[in-house]
């Protein structure tokens, strides 16, 4: 499937919500790892998140996040967007005006230009009478400019740290049948957990100019890298290692293709969620064999159940 070459994406997904796992101890009591030139510039965020929880302004901390970031409490509940966000803070507050936040930074590791990984401590002493809470939190921020927005925070007890396929559940809307139809041709796909729960395998049927092809898609967790990663086999021999990214307003996937003649070429795609069920996906700077290809633009909408089917 010369999917870069004919015009049709050859991965198109990414979420990302890069979580590393830390064991972190005694609050406050160590300073964030020096090694990254980044400290000080997150230790900048972290103290105007502080000084916004402790002045009970919820619409700043949202600002505090990408529009299309997310927040993982220590008991798995998640809460999506700026504006979902946002509102959480403002039922806490209603509950806990004179909610205080301590915060301690432990260690800064950027994941390239444009992704920064933070871990720390913080505790919420939430009344007058002293009683407080503490975990460890990592939070994933995306460079926009000059600010370290966060593409994602979570919280973690001292239970056991997640799962490979844990760190997947972020990615689970892929999950069900997908298609594009348009001038350029078909393209199929449908995704399932695999069996272990630790992957999400995807396979694509594209139809194009009267001619079929296969791929199959495995996407997992990269702890060692701190990312999510996926490797996509066609059936022509071809294959692609794709790595995504934060992005404003949505999501961005860097693949490298190898084509079955071993012509190498790369692409960068854009993910734009429309809605639970329909998203954009854009292609630029592509490159095959040294030479530009046109970017190009798909519409993907969920395919619904087969009528009859069981649910």
């Amino acid at each position: 499937m010369h999917t870069i070459v004919s015009g049709l994406p050859r991965a198109f997904f990414a979420r990302w919500f890069l979580f590393a796992a830390c064991c972190v101890g005694g609050f406050a009591a160590r300073a964030a790892d020096p090694v990254s030139p980044l400290v000080p510039t997150i230790e900048t965020e972290a103290a105007a998140t502080v000084k916004a929880f402790n002045t009970a302004d919820a619409a700043a901390l949202g600002g505090m996040f990408l529009e299309t970031g997310e927040l993982v409490d220590e008991q798995g509940n998640v809460f999506t967007g700026r504006p979902e966000i946002t509102a959480l803070f403002q039922r806490f507050f209603g509950r806990f005006p004179q909610a205080k936040l301590e915060m301690a930074v432990t260690s800064v590791r950027p994941i390239g230009d444009a992704i920064a990984v933070e871990e720390g401590e913080r505790r919420i002493t939430a009344g007058t009478d002293g009683e407080s809470a503490q975990v460890r939190y990592i939070a994933v921020r995306s460079r926009q400019g000059d600010r370290w927005p966060i593409a994602s925070y979570r919280e973690f007890t001292d239970e056991p740290l997640p799962t490979a396929g844990e760190m997947l559940r972020p990615l689970a809307w892929l999950v069900g049948d997908w298609v594009d139809e348009g001038p350029a041709g078909r393209t199929a796909m449908s995704f399932r957990w695999s069996d272990d729960g630790n992957y999400l395998l995807g396979d694509y049927l594209i139809t194009a100019d009267g001619v079929e092809s296969k791929s199959t898609q495995r996407i997992g967790w990269d702890a060692a890298g701190g990312t999510y990663r996926s490797w996509t086999f066609d059936s022509d021999g071809g294959f692609t290692v794709g790595e995504w990214n934060a992005v404003e307003d949505g999501w961005e996937v860097v693949s490298d293709a190898t084509l079955p003649d071993g012509t190498v070429g790369s692409a960068t795609m854009k993910i734009v969620p429309e809605n639970d069920d329909r998203f954009l996906v854009r292609s630029t700077g592509r490159i095959v064999g040294g030479n530009p290809e046109p970017d190009f633009e798909l519409t993907i909408t969920r395919r619904p159940p087969a009528q009859g089917a069981t649910r």
